[in-house]
């Protein structure tokens, strides 16, 4: 299969659109219909990280000009979710910067589920929450949360050049023992840093190892003030034979399509959406997104369906 990836990412736009990308589209529809899923987060507790993750706006490491605030309150935490469900986005996320939350922090948030969970069951809610201990994940688990995510951001190999502070091992361990205590999982990585297509195939293994249920894959959006500021390893067609890899690689595990896409894929991100069966909306952790009504109108016009009320 590597080398395949490896054909793969060489391979001219025509024989990419003319072989690689319509049995990937096969691939999608076989598993996932014609169905979009759409999620939105909301950045819960901004700045102040410990970690130095190189492509990280929020690194207390790096002189960026991302905004710092501390944990929202209950009600913000709340209003956020329910303007997201008005809008019929299908699941919504709670994201905080850091590389775990306190105890206090993470009842807070544990509350503001059961909240949630009291007045619709239905609703789909998940959190990113960082590297949590067996007891922790129970309690969200209790609170009623559905899914927790955990990135591993990229491969074993690669991951040394961009984050110190934090291993892959731990990220890895944190995702397994969010699978361990009942969770649907949500773990994928950032694409665009400089990783090879080895790296791809590798992060991939690891994902398949942990029968993650969802792969958010994120574009590099370099950002000014980190050490990535100036990378530019993406063009529009590289950002799509990505998401093509990915498919080949998880052929029956959703692919989100989520932060940076409007930067890297630009006028080819309709065609993303043959790929993969999922979108982030909305805004990101520290840039900004599209409006919603421009999503759904592209659902629309390929066809697809989703939930989107814009």
């Amino acid at each position: 299969m590597r080398a395949f990836i490896e054909e793969l990412f060489n391979s001219p736009a025509d024989v990419f659109f003319t072989s690689f990308l319509p049995k990937a589209t096969s691939l999608r529809f076989k598993a996932f219909s014609g169905r979009v899923e759409t999620c939105a987060i909301v950045n819960a507790k901004s700045g102040r990280c410990p970690s130095d993750c190189k492509f990280c706006a929020q690194s207390v490491h790096f002189k960026t000009r991302v905004t710092v605030y501390p944990l929202m309150t209950k009600e913000e935490l709340k209003e956020r979710a329910l303007a997201a469900f008005s809008k019929g986005i299908d699941r919504f996320s709670f994201v905080t910067s850091g590389i775990a939350l306190s105890d206090r922090e993470l009842s807070a948030v544990a509350s503001v589920v059961e909240e949630l969970k009291s007045l619709n069951p239905e609703v789909k809610l998940c959190a990113s929450l960082g590297q949590l201990g067996k007891e922790q994940l129970l309690l969200l688990k209790r609170s009623g949360l559905d899914r927790y995510h955990h990135n591993l951001e990229t491969s074993k190999e690669f991951y040394p050049l961009i984050a110190t502070r934090q291993s892959w091992h731990d990220r890895y361990k944190t995702v397994a023992l969010a699978k361990e205590v009942g969770f649907s999982v949500c773990s994928g990585g950032i694409f665009g840093m400089g990783e090879s297509a080895e790296d791809i195939c590798s992060i991939a293994e690891s994902l398949a190892e942990l029968q993650v249920d969802s792969v958010p894959v994120n574009f590099l959006h370099p950002i000014r003030g980190t050490p990535l500021e100036g990378a530019r390893f993406l063009t529009p067609l590289k950002a799509l034979k990505v998401l093509v890899a990915l498919r080949f690689l998880l052929p029956e595990t959703s692919l989100r399509v989520c932060g940076g896409r409007e930067f890297n894929l630009r006028e080819l991100q309709p065609l993303s959406l043959l790929v993969s069966d999922s979108l982030m909306v909305g805004n990101y952790l520290t840039t900004k997104g599209r409006q919603l009504k421009d999503d759904a109108q592209m659902i629309e016009d390929l066809g697809l369906s989703s939930n989107l009320k814009p």
